[in-house]
């Protein structure tokens, strides 16, 4: 199937690399894993380094959030992922909400959501941190799973599951809601 992509009807403009279908990598069972372009960490070792910049590949637009939502239809699709780049830069939280809500409105918790951040969780995404925004709190009342933290070259694992170095972390984000606390997963 080929990838559309248009400017959202907004006039809200955002980026991405690459949509995989079919990803097992980056996240549990089959999934279809959006790949945004932007991010302000540029980590040493980054795997995607050319997805740092905000005008790197295509514009996303509403044809491509309905590929996307389409592409979660088969039953052996698991979930979506998102990264990049990086989805909680502020501009790509403003287009990714829509994207979020219309997933858990269509496929509600039957399909799992998760996310990949060099922030961190606790000091960057909530209240007066310095990537919260208007968004963030649905944003991640959306996710099932957050994965946070910057790469840390030095601390890099090739054994870690869904992660690429030992500081980043799984978290639960229903229970960490929940709790108000960061509830770290420790296997999936």
């Amino acid at each position: 199937m080929r990838q559309p992509s248009l400017q959202n009807r907004e006039g809200t403009e955002m980026n991405y690399s690459v949509i995989k279908e079919y990803d097992i990598a980056n996240g549990p069972g089959c999934r279809t894993t959006l790949f945004v372009s932007g991010c302000r960490n540029h980590c040493e070792g980054c795997f995607q380094p050319e997805t740092w910049s905000f005008s790197y590949g295509q514009i996303y637009g509403s044809q491509t959030q309905q590929y996307l939502l389409d592409s979660l239809e088969p039953d052996y699709v698991s979930g979506l992922t998102l990264l990049g780049g990086d989805p909680f830069e502020e501009e790509n939280q403003e287009v990714l909400i829509s994207l979020l809500e219309q997933v858990r409105e269509r496929y509600g918790r039957s399909k799992n959501i998760w996310a990949y951040t060099g922030y961190i969780y606790d000091r960057d995404l909530v209240p007066g941190g310095s990537k919260y925004t208007d968004v963030t709190d649905r944003m991640l009342a959306c996710l099932d799973v957050l994965v946070d933290g910057p790469f840390i070259l030095a601390q890099k694992n090739i054994m870690l599951q869904f992660r690429g170095s030992s500081n980043q972390r799984l978290l639960d984000m229903p229970h960490t809601l929940e709790s108000g606390t960061p509830v770290i997963i420790e296997s999936v």
